[in-house]
């Protein structure tokens, strides 16, 4: 049982409309195909991930969007530029339709680019965004997690941050087997359906050790308070800033919440989990899902009876 918990801590009455992308990652998990392609500009379908992710914050009303990069990350600021000489040849041949497409990125919201310069962490990306950011509250969002966009996940941050005041973290129920694999929040119930407070956090726990199930998922809305803390966060685990570590300062005053999240979630920083995520949201679309989903079905049927003739089926499924 979560015990309840009656401290309410101040609210600010500002408006979240800024968002900063943290996108200076160096993708090793995918080389070589991010020797030269930034892992955000991968295609998920059609579009970059870091496009989903755009399209995320400009549906919850966040028109400022930040995203801070590194060395060799030109291909996001292109992508969500004009291209003059590629829109000139599309409206030439009246393909409207791929004309949109290409205007689209640029079209969603104010954007705007930093370099982090040296890979510190997550924390250290966040703390880059302070000169743009001020002294107003505003969402972080992972390009590696991809949140499904008929989800509402980012609105109901946004409406506790409107309601508690503070900073808010989303929170995914994991097993215990994997949880050392994420930031895990240890919590406290609030009465309101979904909605905890964060009494700490802990980067990365060694194996049971972990104070909960809850794994913090790559989407926050902080206060501007956490810049403050982050100047004086030294470096954790990894030997990087780690933004967990400021929000743990941060959840011992009572001030960082937490909103439960049991929807459509695609990680695309892991390569099985990335074709998982193409699939599915292939699947989804109306001009690609009915006959791709036609051949998928013929696909596996495919595979299931190849494993009938030879066997491999019993082998892996023991396996």
């Amino acid at each position: 049982m979560i015990a309840p918990h009656s401290t309410a801590p101040p609210v600010s009455p500002r408006a979240v409309r800024k968002a900063v992308v943290p996108a200076a990652g160096l993708g090793t998990r995918f080389l070589p195909a991010t020797k030269a392609t930034p892992k955000e500009m991968l295609p998920v379908v059609d579009k970059p991930a870091i496009q989903y992710v755009v399209e995320e914050a400009a549906a919850a009303g966040l028109d400022d969007v930040l995203m801070v990069t590194g060395r060799h990350k030109r291909a996001i600021e292109d992508h969500f530029d004009n291209a003059f000489e590629l829109e000139q040849a599309l409206a030439a041949k009246g393909d409207t339709v791929r004309l949109d497409a290409v205007r689209d990125p640029a079209r969603l919201a104010d954007i705007h680019h930093i370099r982090q310069g040296d890979p510190l962490g997550l924390g250290h990306a966040v703390l880059c965004a302070r000169h743009h950011v001020g002294n107003e509250p505003f969402a972080v969002l992972l390009g590696d997690d991809l949140i499904d966009p008929r989800e509402t996940l980012l609105h109901r941050m946004l409406d506790v941050r409107e309601r508690h005041g503070g900073s808010v973290v989303a929170l995914m129920e994991v097993d215990p087997q994997q949880i050392h694999l994420y930031g895990c929040a240890a919590v406290e119930a609030t009465g309101e359906e979904g909605v905890v407070q964060v009494t700490g956090l802990v980067e990365k726990p060694a194996p049971g050790t972990a104070p909960s199930r809850y794994a913090v998922i790559g989407r926050y809305v902080l206060d501007p308070a956490v810049f403050d803390v982050l100047e004086r966060t030294p470096p954790g685990r990894g030997g990087e800033i780690q933004l967990t570590d400021a929000l743990q300062d941060l959840a011992t005053g009572g001030t960082v919440h937490g909103v439960v999240f049991d929807g459509l979630r695609y990680d695309t920083g892991d390569k099985a989990d990335y074709l998982r995520t193409v699939v599915r949201l292939a699947c989804d679309r109306p001009d690609l899902g009915p006959e791709f989903r036609r051949w998928l079905r013929e696909f596996v049927t495919g595979l299931e009876d190849e494993d009938s003739s030879t066997g491999d089926g019993e082998e892996r499924r023991a396996a």
